[in-house]
């Protein structure tokens, strides 16, 4: 499947088909990967499994995006990932590797 299929972002909410932490880069991409209400439901997904490595990336991109970079980079650590600061260059690796 594509990345724009899988993303397709015209839909109200994310297919059920896909994985909690791709729900979360769903929602990211919804809002276009700025901050507001999408924003929120990504941040409240990466929070819900913090300690797994693929939500605990995803929620380090949220905080670039918040332009959080000091909690961004606890994320990135966490994660065991390096620190990133093109948030849509993340956004499509993410989508990528998850």
């Amino acid at each position: 499947m594509s990345e724009n299929t899988l993303m397709d972002v015209s839909t109200a909410e994310p297919s059920d088909d896909l994985s909690r932490p791709m729900a979360a880069l769903w929602w990211l991409k919804k809002g276009g990967l700025a901050i507001g209400p999408e924003w929120e439901a990504a941040h409240e997904i990466c929070q819900s499994a913090e300690g797994e490595p693929a939500h605990d990336w995803i929620h380090a991109l949220c905080h670039l995006i918040e332009g959080d970079h000091g909690n961004a980079g606890y994320w990135f650590r966490r994660a065991g990932k390096p620190v990133e600061n093109d948030i849509e260059t993340l956004w499509q690796n993410m989508v990528r590797s998850l």
